[in-house]
């Protein structure tokens, strides 16, 4: 429906000017302009209303209305009302005209945010007593002088004048199957909801529409880069990967086992591997990584793992190494740090072929890197790195292998959304043995308590990672600093030796510093986020987090990943005085579960996804009506149906979805370039 605005009773120029501020441009966008929120104007017994919730309530003026006023315009008016037999404060904010409406003795409607602790409702707005206030009552947000009521008027307009020509986008095998409301209806509902349940009806059926659309993109991309990409069938013997897996220093979890079947199998397919392998911090995705990349090497091609920090790249080659050169495989690094006659030499045998794996940061997908047979690329912490990075690397090979790893636990809603076209494997097992971190919640004004745990801990020959969010003092920010706390612990803990690492500091510096504390020449090593990702220090067992407020639930898991790799009992202590309540949920939650998989699922409900991903990062559309937290079993239930229909002949030739293709088409699905 692309028909003007103008065609409604009542929208003129100016209304239509203002339409088009509010990205509504035709009748079509009207009706799908959609409500951010219902106000619930059914009354319920106080007994039934959560702290800080919304709510209407009926009952008796008990006092006399209460009017004070603050400067020009602010004024409060308070009135106590009897309701439910509880004497409940009513609060009015700016609308002194109120006084006179409000009689001792009378009925009162009204409804705010309910304080359970204080029988307070604030923010509220007095409601007269006639039917219409005691439904669902859509809030929608408005720009300029166009009023919610005026917006309400020309919708109800547009429905009676386009009403019978919004046509359906669902096949009805699909209606049928979760019996779902018809698109005219779940519209209508959702701007003029009958009841709870009709509105209900009409989200589901309008979140299982944007979802099974979304995934119909995400698989029909997913089916064409396999048809239009072949991969390089690798032909290896898997009594050698079994050898090579029974001479590891430890035996495969069933997780990891699991795992390498299925990047085994996409090794040996025709089609080229297009996984991402999430696994939490300890659970052994670098093994696994080793036994890919060597899987790839006895197939006769060379392997690449891009890692986003040179501490982590020279980690990776230290314990890779140790894996596979006893079985004659020859393991480089390349990072930007290398000298010029070290960094020729590199090239020089990678190109030749001499060189099997090669492991490096961005510098691996610099001009003057060349592979003589690039047939699997590993990149570590995916997210780090651009899309456009990851193409390059790519590129550096003919058709390889793709294979992305993630310490950080992604939810399975995000997963199956931002990476729907691609494999996803899970390690969701850690080793046996492995001794769970205790994880403690401090106050700022328990500091000399936690400065006494650790130096309790050095006495023991252990030693500790201590991290602060910034590096130097800040005017705008009042978070403890790396070089202050530096220097208050070098005075606190004088007879022990005090390291100093944050990303400022020049790559040769770093290295010294993370040496020493790798030696033990460094008890306590003060540190930026830096260390979030990959360090291993066995002997580190206390990680002590100041101003923890300040991180997401993922970072924080992130951080307390770098103890607990050796066999003594590890802590985590979180320094931190939250403010908000969601501060205090995360320290809480953190304090309960080392489950790095349930600590995303509650950092995404917490910070929703754009902030999980970052806001610009996180390759998810803007959903108009469903939430993929919410709407997890949907968002299943569509990936599966979409990956049914584009594999189905009836979904390209048949009239049932000849709606559902040209939505589609509308969307731009089907001119899609290739996928990173």
């Amino acid at each position: 429906m692309t028909e003007s605005l103008s065609n409604i009773s009542g929208v003129g120029p100016r209304t239509e000017e203002q339409f088009e501020k509010m990205g509504i441009h035709t009748i079509s966008d009207l009706l799908e302009y959609f409500p951010f929120r219902y106000e619930d104007h059914a009354i319920r017994p106080l007994s039934e209303v959560q702290h800080e919730e919304r709510v209407t309530v009926r009952g008796t003026v008990h006092s006399e209305p209460d009017l004070r006023f603050f400067g020009k315009k602010k004024s409060r008016l308070t009135v106590r009302v009897l309701v439910d037999g509880l004497l409940v404060q009513a609060i009015f904010f700016n609308q002194p005209y109120l006084k006179n409406q409000i009689n001792l003795g009378e009925e009162m409607t009204f409804s705010g945010k309910f304080d359970r602790h204080r029988l307070m409702v604030t923010g509220g707005t007095l409601k007269k007593q006639d039917p219409d206030a005691e439904g669902l009552e859509p809030v929608y947000s408005v720009k300029e002088n166009l009023k919610v009521y005026q917006l309400r008027k020309f919708i109800k307009q547009a429905f009676e004048q386009y009403g019978n020509s919004i046509s359906e986008n669902l096949p009805q095998q699909l209606l049928t199957t979760y019996k779902l409301m018809s698109k005219k209806e779940a519209l209508y509902h959702l701007h003029f909801p009958a009841t709870a349940k009709h509105l209900m009806q009409a989200k589901r059926r309008m979140a299982y529409e944007e979802l099974l659309l979304f995934q119909l993109k995400m698989q029909f991309f997913r089916k064409k880069e396999r048809e239009a990409d072949q991969g390089q069938i690798k032909d290896f013997s898997q009594t050698g990967i079994e050898a090579f897996v029974e001479k590891l220093p430890f035996p495969l979890t069933n997780a990891q086992n699991r795992v390498l079947k299925e990047i085994t199998e996409d090794l040996r397919s025709e089609y080229r591997m297009n996984r991402l392998l999430q696994g939490d911090v300890g659970s052994g995705k670098t093994v696994i990584a080793a036994c890919a990349l060597f899987a790839a090497v006895k197939a006769g091609f060379q392997g690449a793992l891009m890692v986003p920090t040179e501490i982590l790249a020279e980690q990776h080659v230290s314990s890779i190494k140790d894996l596979l050169e006893p079985f004659g495989l020859k393991v480089a690094l390349l990072s930007g740090s290398a000298r010029v006659k070290e960094r020729r030499e590199v090239l020089h045998n990678l190109e030749a072929g001499e060189v099997d794996v090669l492991i490096g940061t961005h510098a691996l997908i610099q001009e003057g890197v060349n592979f003589k047979k690039l047939g699997l690329v590993i990149t570590d912490e995916q997210h780090r790195f651009g899309v456009d990075q990851r193409r390059i690397l790519r590129k550096k090979g003919i058709r390889p292998d793709v294979l992305f790893m993630t310490a950080t636990p992604i939810p399975r809603t995000l997963a199956i959304s931002a990476f729907g076209d691609m494999d996803v494997s899970v390690i969701d097992e850690l080793p046996k043995g492995r001794k769970v971190i205790e994880t403690h919640w401090a106050k700022p004004h328990m500091l000399p308590r936690v400065l006494d745990f650790i130096e309790r801990e050095l006495t023991k020959g252990r030693q500790a990672y201590v991290i602060c969010p910034l590096i130097e003092e800040s005017d705008k920010l009042d978070v403890q600093n790396a070089i202050d706390v530096h220097a208050q612990l070098s005075q606190a803990l004088n007879v022990y030796n005090i390291g100093l690492m944050h990303g400022r500091l020049p790559a040769d510096e770093k290295e010294e510093a993370m040496d020493n504390f790798a030696d033990n020449k460094t008890h306590v090593l003060v540190s930026t986020t830096v260390v979030e990702v990959g360090v291993n220090v066995p002997n580190a067992t206390v990680m002590v987090i100041y101003d923890a407020e300040r991180f997401g639930l993922s970072q924080l898991h992130q951080l307390r990943g770098r103890v607990g790799r050796g066999s003594e009992q590890s802590y985590c202590i979180l320094l931190a005085d939250p403010k908000s309540d969601v501060g205090k949920e995360r320290m809480k939650i953190m304090t309960e579960t080392n489950d790095g998989f349930q600590l995303s699922e509650k950092d995404l409900e917490l910070r929703g996804p754009g902030d999980f991903f970052g806001s610009k990062q996180s390759g998810l559309p803007n959903f108009k009506i469903a939430d993929i937290v919410e709407d997890y079993r949907v968002l299943e239930v569509a990936r599966q149906d979409a990956t049914k229909l584009v594999y189905s002949e009836a979904f390209w030739q048949g009239e049932d979805y000849r709606m559902l293709r040209e939505s589609l088409e509308k969307q731009g699905a089907f001119k899609r370039e290739k996928l990173d």
